[in-house]
């Protein structure tokens, strides 16, 4: 068995979206998104007293900028690496320890993977997507 997974590795744009921390706000968002048959790959959520910060990876962030900014919602795009890879124990401190070897830091992340999925999702905001990808290429 080879102890180093393949990883599927993409730079992808993560959208921000600024949200009221309400009831609603966010159905409201992926109502609009699904009516306009973008589909969201990955999402993560923060909050304070009054509003929410989503992130999302869609499947078609240039469009779904435009949809949220003529519904007056701000939303802004930034360079995030996507990666799929076996759904196992150590890959993310593989990459993580990549990472950190080459100095490319891990400003956040968000993962998912369903406990009985052969591959799990991984969405990095990094210092520096372009180096982190071809240091990551051969993990």
């Amino acid at each position: 068995m080879n102890p180093d997974p393949k990883l599927s590795i993409e730079s992808a744009t993560q959208l921000a979206v600024f949200l009221a921390n309400r009831p609603g706000a966010l159905a409201r968002v992926c109502e609009a998104l699904a009516k306009a048959e973008i589909n969201i790959h990955a999402l993560a959520t923060s909050d304070t007293v009054d509003h929410s910060v989503v992130r999302m990876v869609v499947s078609n962030p240039t469009k779904a900028l435009m949809l949220l900014g003529e519904a007056g919602v701000l939303a802004l795009e930034s360079d995030v690496l996507m990666i799929e890879t076996d759904n196992k124990p150590g890959v993310l401190a593989r990459i993580a320890e990549r990472l950190a070897e080459s100095e490319v830091n891990i400003e956040y992340a968000y993962l998912a993977g369903s406990p009985k999925a052969a591959k799990g999702l991984i969405i990095l905001r990094l210092s520096d997507v372009e180096k982190a990808q071809n240091v990551l290429r051969d993990l």
